[in-house]
């Protein structure tokens, strides 16, 4: 059976948008989800689905979590084969003390990661944001919140996408079986 990976934009940051994720597993569970394994408490979560169509169940998760939790909130779906080739296609890993400062940010689809084009020009000495039709990938080793295109990805300019850093990123891909093994 397929493997997918969703991600929850928004979710258990301050005090709206609460999804415990005993809860969100149960979601997926009802929706025909097997082996479900949820990471963080930020919305990540990998299964198998006889699902073909990420963005059928991302449509099918967003409309369980309105109905049962009452939370409105972008939903992201992966197969586990999109989601290795977004993290085999990052431009540059980060050192190891900058985990935290790498982002990357998922989309439905191209259009949603091309509307963070505007942010590119905000990027300062050092920075580095690339945009490409499977993910955007940002650089901040001064931090995020301190970055101009952090702060605006992470805010409004980002409301399309929804982002991970590249510790949570690499936890999710262990969670996923690779190709020839």
């Amino acid at each position: 059976m397929p493997r997918f990976v969703a991600l929850l934009r928004g979710v258990n940051v301050g005090k709206g948008n609460r999804v415990p994720m005993a809860e969100f597993k149960q979601v997926l569970e009802d929706l025909g989800a097997t082996e479900v394994k949820t990471l963080l408490n930020s919305g990540n979560a990998v299964f198998s689905s006889p699902a073909r169509s990420g963005p059928r169940l991302a449509a099918a998760i967003a409309e369980a979590l309105a109905s049962r939790l009452g939370v409105v909130t972008p939903v992201v779906v992966k197969s586990a084969a999109e989601f290795a080739r977004i993290v085999d296609g990052v431009p540059c890993a980060p050192p190891d003390g900058d985990h935290s400062r790498f982002l990357i940010a998922f989309g439905p689809d191209e259009v949603a990661l091309q509307a963070l084009q505007p942010l590119v020009p905000l990027a300062t000495a050092g920075e580095r944001l690339v945009i490409t039709p499977q993910a955007a990938y940002l650089h901040c080793p001064g931090g995020l919140l301190e970055s101009a295109v952090g702060a605006a990805m992470l805010g409004k300019a980002g409301r399309g996408v929804t982002t991970r850093n590249w510790a949570t990123v690499r936890k999710i891909a262990a969670l996923l079986p690779r190709a020839g093994g």
